[in-house]
């Protein structure tokens, strides 16, 4: 098995990118999702240390003052959200495959870190017809949501593009699992 080696999947909302990653974490035992740090509150039964590691916003602060982040953003004032050094020495002193599942610009951000320690997916819809009909499938977004995805979608995709290792096109669920994990086996064994 391949030490020292990253996977990062970046999506937009409804491209797949969960089941994607579920479905790998299910396969393969060695593959280990990396937790994330955030300075937000736990929501409902959420837990320290697996959902994420919950700090405050001055420790935050405090470690980014000591370079303990791979990556780390502010989405809003006093919410952040990053992966620390420290899980990922974690995860690899254990022999595993660190396996990321993050928005497009941490993917982009942990590509340009890891570099070629990591293969970097970008997973998309095949239509933004397609993307339209699995967000209303989904039953959980108002007509308001729905477009602001949408348009998220858009920004996301034109933003990634060329930014990643490759594309993978979610059209059957099959085939996608197929071509994801032809993918990684190769990478992994190169």
């Amino acid at each position: 098995m391949a030490t020292g080696k990253v996977l990062i999947f970046s999506a937009p909302s409804g491209a797949g990118k969960s089941t994607v990653v579920n479905h790998l974490l299910n396969l393969h035992p060695e593959f280990e999702f990396s937790v994330s740090a955030t300075s937000r509150a736990p929501r409902g039964n959420e837990l320290n240390g697996v959902e994420y590691y919950f700090i405050s916003a001055d420790r935050f602060r405090e470690l980014i003052a000591e370079d303990a982040f791979v990556e780390h953003e502010e989405v809003y004032h006093d919410t952040f959200y990053g992966t620390l050094k420290s899980e990922v020495e974690r995860i690899w002193a254990k022999g595993h495959v660190i396996l990321f599942d993050v928005d497009v610009k941490g993917g982009v951000s942990l590509k340009n870190y890891f570099k070629d320690a990591a293969l970097s997916t970008l997973i998309v819809p095949p239509s933004f017809e397609t993307l339209e009909k699995r967000l209303r499938g989904r039953g959980t977004d108002t007509e308001e949501a729905i477009h602001e995805r949408l348009d998220k979608a858009a920004t996301e995709i034109d933003f990634a593009r060329g930014k990643f290792d490759w594309e993978l096109v979610n059209d059957r669920l099959e085939d996608t699992f197929r071509l994801a994990e032809n993918k990684i086996n190769a990478f992994l064994c190169g």
